[in-house]
């Protein structure tokens, strides 16, 4: 999808360049290739700021270190590898400020739920 045309009616009125802000998030998201991710964008001073903010899903996926697929060819994609719980551990401290559970066991919990749900396993 071209990102340029879904970001001109929004910051257009900003008085910032589609384009180059479209260049700005491509090249901010060039290591996360055939995955989706949600682009944090903040303006200020009629700067824009590009910060990637990855889903569970999206660092699971990353952690199997799968060669990249093109989503529109490749569709209902098992994920069937295996991640050692100390990388489950990282991704769990990544994801804890966007988490619900109090403690970081329950952000393990979480993430091992997202293994579960996209197909993977851990440690056997």
């Amino acid at each position: 999808m071209d990102t340029t045309s879904s970001l001109a009616p929004k910051i257009g009125p900003l008085g910032l360049s589609p384009k180059k802000v479209g260049d700005d998030i491509a090249k901010a998201t060039q290591d996360w290739k055939g995955l989706r991710i949600t682009c944090k964008l903040t303006i200020q001073n009629r700067q824009a700021t590009v910060s990637v903010v990855p889903s569970a899903s999206a660092l699971v996926i990353r952690a199997l270190k799968e060669p990249p697929r093109d989503r529109k060819k490749v569709k209902n994609i098992k994920h069937s590898g295996n991640i050692p719980l100390d990388e489950i551990v990282n991704i769990a401290r990544i994801m804890r400020e966007r988490s619900m559970a109090r403690e970081l066991s329950g952000t393990v919990k979480e993430i091992l739920g997202t293994c579960q749900s996209v197909g993977c396993t851990v440690e056997g």
